[in-house]
């Protein structure tokens, strides 16, 4: 499984951005997908994750109402349309699969994830 997110860029505050990460692979539709975003100096935290047929969706605090997960299935890509962004939400952003369960329970812990792509930066400038 390879995973290739792109997208990001540089933004002004209250801009948008749509990230994607195309997934290979034939398992794509049965997995969870997740992206989580890294900061500068910071660990790598969840962001949001969405299950398997795209039923179910799972929000970290602090993106909720401004950060929205979709899938295509039929693309095998997974999406991140980013809002009203902030100049916190600077950071690289990493699409992951599960492949342990289609489901977004716990879905906001790294380990759960067994395949990760290369990461797309997004810098929201002030």
């Amino acid at each position: 499984v390879q995973l290739q997110a792109f997208g990001g860029g540089l933004v002004q505050a209250g801009g948008s951005l749509r990230l994607s990460c195309a997934a290979s692979g034939r398992t794509f539709s049965i997995n969870a997908m997740g992206w989580f975003r890294q900061a500068p100096g910071k660990e790598r935290e969840f962001v949001a994750a969405i299950s398997w047929s795209g039923g179910s969706t799972y929000y970290a605090d602090s993106v909720k109402g401004r950060l929205t997960i979709s899938r295509d299935n039929a693309k095998n890509t997974v999406y991140l349309q980013m809002n009203s962004l902030k100049a916190e939400d600077t950071a690289v952003y990493y699409c992951a699969q599960r492949t342990i369960s289609g489901s977004v329970v716990n879905a906001y812990q790294s380990g759960t994830y067994e395949y990760w792509g290369q990461g797309t930066q997004v810098t929201v400038s002030s």
